[in-house]
């Protein structure tokens, strides 16, 4: 099969658009047209379903689509292992970071890294929510992420890095003389203030929502938000208070002495944080040595911010 004919089906559905596809490929629509049909001759199915609208794919062309990403994925490893064998270490690697996260803090540190002893890796870093994340890695558009652990998914493996307590950042207002002292504050007295957090989709969140059941208390959510520089700005002008791991925590309380961090207790929230790979995809040598360098530097962060309640957790065997 052409292979073509597949980056092709792919391009469109992406986009959605035959004539916006032909433009971005340097494609006539009419030959664009023709490869399309060669592809559903040689299935015996349609594949796509074409309307005012643009084009969808069929059931059988959304099946098509993911294996032809991962059959498109694995062939540009293959160049890039094959043009890289007998010299240094280079390609490019789509790594995923979760955030509200230490994976956040670890942006620039890997950066720094990969320039320092692989300059011939051109990483690209994509911040996202943990779930659209594990279908980039299912799919095989991401090698590697450093997200939130949420469990067992089909298509991925989780190898669990870290874990991190979870804090109130608030403005100082809100909080009792005592919360302040000690630096710790109770689910039940959390519960009395207005929260702004991230959306229910995002493991934080659902960790949040279920400490609070379990205590049988109920979040007051008067905003949600997944931006961590939004929220901030929330918190700094008094709106209300959010609960962060420490990493993220930090970056709000920076700078901003009316602001106050506590640890949150009885009980206390701890949320895991591990790497992200396919189950099906074998790692390119560059995607391992970036993966090796993201649970090398989380590692010294934890070590760094062990009183921050940021905990590593051994590796085991690595593929």
């Amino acid at each position: 099969m052409d292979t073509r004919r597949l980056h092709a089906f792919v391009k469109i559905i992406d986009i959605g658009s035959l004539t916006r596809a032909a433009a971005i490929l340097h494609i006539a629509q009419p030959a664009l047209s023709q490869q399309i049909v060669a592809l559903e001759t040689h299935f015996g199915k349609q594949l796509l379903v074409r309307s005012k609208r643009g084009v969808a794919p069929t059931e059988a062309g959304r099946m098509l689509y993911k294996h032809a990403q991962v059959m498109l994925r694995q062939l540009e490893q293959a160049e890039t292992d094959i043009e890289s064998t007998g010299s240094t270490i280079s390609g490019r690697v789509s790594v995923g970071l979760a955030p509200l996260s230490t994976a956040t803090s670890l942006a620039l540190p890997l950066l720094q890294a990969v320039r320092e002893r692989f300059p011939g890796i051109v990483l690209q870093i994509n911040e996202n929510i943990g779930g659209v994340i594990s279908e980039m890695i299912m799919t095989g558009k991401m090698d590697v992420a450093f997200i939130y652990d949420p469990g067992e998914i089909r298509g991925v493996d989780f190898e669990p890095i870290l874990t991190e307590d979870l804090f109130l950042v608030a403005p100082r207002t809100l909080l009792t003389e005592t919360a302040l002292a000690e630096g710790e504050i109770s689910v039940e007295d959390v519960a009395r203030l207005d929260l702004v957090l991230a959306t229910r989709i995002h493991t934080v969140r659902q960790l949040v929502d279920l400490t609070f059941r379990r205590v049988g208390v109920e979040t007051n959510v008067i905003a949600e938000i997944e931006s961590v520089p939004t929220i901030a700005r929330a918190i700094w002008a008094g709106l209300g208070a959010t609960i962060l791991p420490w990493s993220s925590a930090n970056a709000i309380l920076a700078g901003h002495d009316e602001v106050a961090v506590c640890r949150i207790t009885k009980p206390s929230m701890q949320v895991k944080v591990s790497i992200c790979t396919s189950d099906q995809l074998p790692l390119s040598e560059p995607a391992q040595v970036v993966s090796d360098l993201l649970g090398e530097l989380a590692h010294k962060f934890a070590a760094d911010h062990q009183e921050r309640g940021v905990r590593a957790i051994p590796r085991q065997s690595r593929r």
